[in-house]
């Protein structure tokens, strides 16, 4: 399967807007059942907070990534991912191009 397509059974029609539109995305839940996002971060420094821990997985653009328990910060470009865990908080920053991703939920 590639970066452009999932194989999806269901796609949440309304999209999730948040941070006065910098970050966008849509529910998708597979034929197996398990539930991820897929959207776009417009250039802006967000805190996020999970509830389930995440994978992130960058399809285009790229983000710098501050992680729960860590001082420094990590980038990531097409085809890489990070994890983070359930229950946290962390900061993404996108400069330039928008972010793509799909984030994996409950991983």
């Amino acid at each position: 399967m590639s970066h452009s397509q999932l194989a999806v059974t269901a796609v949440g029609t309304q999209a999730n807007v948040y941070f006065d539109g910098k970050c966008v995305s849509h529910g998708v839940t597979l034929a197996d059942g398990s539930k991820k996002s897929v959207g776009v971060i417009l250039p802006s420094l967000l805190t996020f907070n999970t509830g389930a821990p995440e994978v992130m997985e960058t399809v285009a653009g790229a983000c710098s990534v501050l992680l729960p328990g860590s001082t420094d910060w990590q980038t990531f470009g097409p085809g890489q991912k990070f994890d983070v865990p359930g229950n946290a908080s962390f900061q993404i920053k996108v400069e330039g191009a928008p972010y793509h991703y799909i984030c994996h939920f409950g991983q």
